[in-house]
């Protein structure tokens, strides 16, 4: 399999699974607030890039690589502040939001122009 196949899956896989975690977190796992708490909205960023990391876009890629960066840091925060339950959530964030990270700088530096021009003879 091709470094651009395994980063493009990868890249989407750690997508979904940040998304799905975001939600369960701030709905039902451990929400700040009995019942849930509003914080879910910060899993609403994450459906922008979805469709252009699905097609294989890119752009796409090297933006969300930068997205990535606001849900490292609130998973670094909120694992150092925060005890239990949220604690282990918020390691699980962070290791989705590296993985996310380095698939997306991955797949964005194989698909370069520079990386898929053949050399001349």
């Amino acid at each position: 399999m091709a470094i651009s196949t395994w980063s493009n899956r990868t890249a989407l896989f750690s997508l979904t699974s940040l998304l799905f975690l975001c939600l369960a977190w701030e709905l039902w796992l451990s929400p700040l607030h009995p019942g849930g708490s509003t914080l879910f909205i910060k899993a609403i960023p994450l459906l922008f890039p979805f469709f252009g990391i699905l097609h294989g876009k890119r752009y796409t890629h090297q933006w969300t690589s930068m997205l990535t960066l606001a849900y490292l840091t609130e998973g670094l925060v909120r694992a150092t502040v925060e005890t239990g339950n949220s604690q282990v959530l918020a390691v699980t964030e962070t290791i989705l939001a590296v993985l996310l990270f380095i698939s997306c700088v991955t797949y964005a530096r194989v698909t370069a122009p520079s990386m898929l021009a053949k050399p001349a003879d």
